[in-house]
């Protein structure tokens, strides 16, 4: 294959079992389950970094959370990256000879900054409703703007589920799929693009358009997982008293089955919108003669639990929070394939950088994915995870996760996937977690230990100014990572 075009798309807050091709029976997602059929679809991937801003800055990056100190939304890469040598993915594929290009939410800050990408079209998050991003100008020309859900009927009652003012092709997903066709059927075909295209949805608000809301009925989506018996209260104080702010201001104090249902019903239309856009990206490829020459990497940042563990949004380890939907899809692989180990979202970034021919940096946690026929990619056996509140370990079928509430849990997510039964005191258990709890603490102090090599001074008793000890010898900070 000549120089190949990479195309990495990714929805915001996309849990896997809403999607036909993950076996949800519920829904069908043709275009994006199409992907499948010459790639290799991760059946256990997990986001080791189960929030926006930490887990789109470890992709940028190919750095884990710990090392980049970006563990809550919070935070935000430092400005003086570049200094400590560490490089954006798409900075590297430009000197590589690709024209890079972001098009929707990336979750950057400042949410304008290029980041390495050669063009933007900007479409950021579905509650940053003030900034005049190109999603905002786009609706000011058609004498209209974003919308809080509380503008809408039945916002607080459905407890953020509504039918949005806009139509579907004025909505946040609709206008980020009309720009990724734009930009593949009028882009330069003689140049390779790499570019990343970030759909704002199914985030919540849960606000499908009006073409699209009356497609499922909440007695037909999945029952919600029910709240353990030793579920710490602490998630669901937080959980509500966090939904409370401005930028959603909708309380969960009472959230009912009702409610999660309805929910459920309009996350999956959002997740059909998604679909029917992807349908559309996959036309335009076809029709630029690019279809055959590109590699698509379709994942999310994170899950939503959309009631599972009384619970709404992202944040924890349970696995409606962190386990994905991950496809590549290659036109030379020529036959579906199913990777059925655990597998790390960190980990499209080498992807991504092996397969434009770039060399992958040795700071980087990531490493390409396997069962792709990347020489020496043999994949994870364990998928690591951390936020500010807790950490994970998973080998495919053992989860161990502590957090700093003082809750600790072991599930078995293959006989258990709703983590209902914590085995963390079963003495027939006690080997596995220790052997998961060895691994995990030697990960985090390895990782905390790299989170400092900038700081390092590189003196040595033979330095010739340092050693000589008459003073005027300069520190180098930040000192290169390697």
């Amino acid at each position: 294959m000549a120089q190949p075009n990479l195309l990495f798309i990714m929805p915001d807050q996309l849990r896997s079992d809403f999607l036909s091709c993950y076996g949800a029976d519920f829904i069908q997602t043709p275009h994006i389950d199409s992907l499948c059929e010459s790639g290799v679809r991760y059946e256990k991937a997990y986001a080791p970094h189960p929030v926006c801003v930490p887990m789109r800055s470890t992709l940028l990056t190919g750095v884990n959370a710990i090392r980049t100190g970006v563990m809550g939304n919070g935070q935000y890469l430092r400005p003086d990256l570049e200094a400590c040598g560490i490089r954006t993915w798409p900075s590297i594929l430009h000197d590589a000879g690709y024209t890079t290009s972001a098009i929707g939410k990336m979750h950057f800050y400042p949410w304008e900054a290029a980041m390495g990408f050669d063009h933007r079209v900007v479409c950021e998050d579905k509650r940053w409703l003030h900034i005049e991003d190109d999603y905002q100008k786009y609706l000011n020309a058609k004498g209209t703007r974003k919308l809080h859900g509380n503008e809408h009927e039945g916002y607080q009652e459905n407890r953020g589920a509504f039918v949005h003012q806009h139509s579907y092709e004025d909505s946040w997903d609709g206008f980020v799929g009309n720009e990724t066709v734009r930009y593949i059927r009028e882009s330069d075909t003689d140049v390779p693009f790499a570019m990343m295209v970030g759909f704002p949805g199914p985030h919540c608000p849960y606000d499908p358009a009006p073409e699209y809301a009356d497609l499922y009925a909440p007695e037909d989506m999945p029952e919600p997982h029910p709240i353990a018996d030793d579920q710490p209260s602490q998630f669901i104080e937080t959980n509500v008293s966090g939904n409370k702010g401005t930028w959603n201001g909708v309380d969960y104090t009472e959230f009912t089955h009702a409610h999660k249902m309805k929910i459920r019903a309009y996350y999956a239309a959002l997740v059909k919108q998604i679909d029917d856009k992807v349908g559309e990206i996959i036309q335009a490829l076809k029709d630029t003669d690019r279809w055959d020459n590109t590699i698509i990497i379709f994942c999310s940042d994170h899950g939503d639990y959309l009631g599972d563990h009384g619970l709404i949004g992202k944040g924890t380890f349970f696995e409606a929070s962190t386990k994905v939907p991950l496809i590549v899809r290659h036109p030379d692989l020529g036959e579906p394939r199913v990777h059925e180990g655990p597998a790390s979202v960190e980990d499209i970034t080498a992807t991504l950088l092996h397969y434009a021919s770039c060399e992958i940096p040795g700071y980087m946690d990531s490493r390409p994915l396997a069962d792709l026929d990347i020489p020496g990619a043999s994949g994870r056996d364990r998928a690591f995870g951390c936020l500010a509140n807790g950490s994970m370990n998973c080998d495919g079928s053992w989860k161990l996760v502590r957090y700093t509430n003082g809750w600790s849990a072991l599930f078995n997510v293959d006989e258990d996937p709703g983590e209902q039964l914590n085995r963390i005191h079963d003495a027939d258990c006690q080997e596995i977690r220790e052997r998961l709890d060895r691994e995990l603490t030697t990960w985090y102090l390895s990782s905390i230990a790299k989170a400092h090599e900038e700081k390092n001074h590189q003196t040595d008793w033979e330095d010739p100014v340092f050693a000589k000890g008459e003073g005027g010898w300069k520190r180098i900070y930040p000192q290169p990572i390697s």
